[in-house]
C-alpha cells in the first residue's frame, strides 16, 4: 500500500510547497476603486504574475486574517499591466478588507498605507477556452458575471490589435440579476464597449441582454414611465433591460439558426440549476450531423 500511497503524497507537498512559495511572493496593491453598492477593485501587481482570462486567485490578507484564504475571479486582461479583483462586501472578511483599504474613510489613503495582500495563483478555468470558437455564448447569474469582464476587455485589446486574426467572430452576452445595484459596477464597461464598437462601425461584433430577475411595483412603474427613452433608465445602455428570466428554448434556436454549421461554445458563470438548464439546452439544441450546428458546454459553479 505504501508504494501507491508515496507517489501522489509526494506530488501532493510538492504542490503545496510550490503554492507556499508563490503566495510569499511580494504583491504590491496599485489602485482601491469604490465602486456602487459596497464593491471595491482591488488593482494589483506582481513580479512574473502571468493570467489568461476567466481564472481565479486566492487572496489572504494578515491584516484581517492570518490563515484565511478566499478565491475570488480576475476582473482584469492579460494585457493590462496589472491584475484586478472586484469584491463585493458581503461578509465580515470582505468588511475587514474594506476598512483595512480606508474604504471607510472619506479622505485619500496614500498607498503606503494600504494593507499587505498574498496572492496564490491564477488557476485555470473554462473560461479560457473562449478564444477557441468562432461563436460564444457567454452567460453570468449576479456576481458570476466577473470572469467575463477579463473576457471583454481581452477580446477588445485583441480585436483593437489585430481584428483579422482573432478567431472569434460573435459574443451573445446574457447576465441575471436579481436587483438594480448589481448592475452598477459592470454597465461602465459595457458603455465603453458599446461606444468604441460604435465608432469602429461594428456594434454587431457584441449583442447582450440584461436580466433583472427581481422588482417591486414603484420600480416597475418608473420603468414604465422611461421605456421610450433612448438610453435604458438602469445601465445607461441603449440595449433595454428585459425583465424576468430568458426563455433559452428560444434563444438557443435563434443562434442556432443564425450560425449553421458552427461550434458554438456556450460558457457559464451561475448556480447550479441554471447549469443543467443550459447543459440540456446545449444537448437539445446540438444535430446529429457532425457537419451541423453543435453546442459545447462550459461551466463555473458558485
Amino acid at each position: 500500500t505504501w508504494k501507491w500511497v508515496a507517489g501522489p503524497m509526494f506530488l501532493y507537498l510538492c504542490e503545496r510547497l510550490v503554492r507556499l512559495w508563490r503566495s510569499q511572493q511580494k504583491v504590491v496593491i496599485t489602485k482601491v476603486v469604490i465602486h456602487p453598492f459596497k464593491t471595491i477593485e482591488v488593482q494589483m501587481m506582481k513580479k512574473g504574475f502571468k493570467m489568461e482570462v476567466g481564472q481565479y486567485i486566492f487572496v489572504k490578507c494578515p491584516a484581517v486574517s492570518k490563515l484565511e484564504w478566499h478565491p475570488f475571479t480576475l476582473t482584469s486582461a492579460p494585457e493590462e499591466d496589472y491584475f484586478s479583483i472586484h469584491v463585493r462586501i458581503v461578509g465580515d472578511w470582505t468588511e475587514g478588507l474594506f476598512n483595512a483599504c480606508g474604504c471607510d474613510k472619506q479622505e485619500f489613503q496614500e498607498a503606503w498605507k494600504l494593507p499587505k495582500i498574498a496572492v496564490d495563483g491564477p488557476f485555470g478555468t473554462a473560461s479560457e477556452d473562449v478564444f477557441s470558437y468562432e461563436t460564444v455564448m457567454l452567460v453570468g447569474a449576479g456576481i458570476g458575471v466577473t470572469p467575463f469582464a477579463s473576457v471583454l476587455k481581452s477580446v477588445w485589446y485583441k480585436y483593437c490589435h489585430d481584428a483579422t486574426n482573432l478567431k472569434l467572430k460573435k459574443i451573445y452576452f446574457y447576465w441575471l440579476c436579481r436587483d438594480t445595484h448589481a448592475f452598477e459596477w459592470f454597465a461602465d464597461l459595457l458603455q465603453s464597449l458599446e461606444a468604441q464598437m460604435q465608432e469602429r462601425n461594428n456594434a454587431e461584433f457584441l449583442s447582450y441582454n440584461i436580466y433583472l430577475t427581481g422588482w417591486d411595483e414603484s420600480q416597475a412603474t418608473h420603468f414604465v414611465m422611461h421605456h421610450e427613452e433612448e438610453k435604458d433608465v438602469i445601465t445607461g445602455l441603449k440595449q433595454k433591460t428585459l425583465y424576468g428570466r430568458p426563455n433559452w428554448e428560444n434563444e438557443f434556436k435563434t443562434i442556432a439558426g443564425q450560425h449553421p454549421g458552427s461550434r458554438i461554445g456556450v460558457f457559464l458563470c451561475g448556480p447550479e440549476g441554471l447549469a443543467d438548464t443550459l447543459n440540456k439546452q446545449s444537448i437539445s439544441n446540438s444535430e446529429a450531423d457532425p457537419r451541423g450546428v453543435h453546442f459545447i458546454f462550459n461551466k463555473e459553479n458558485f
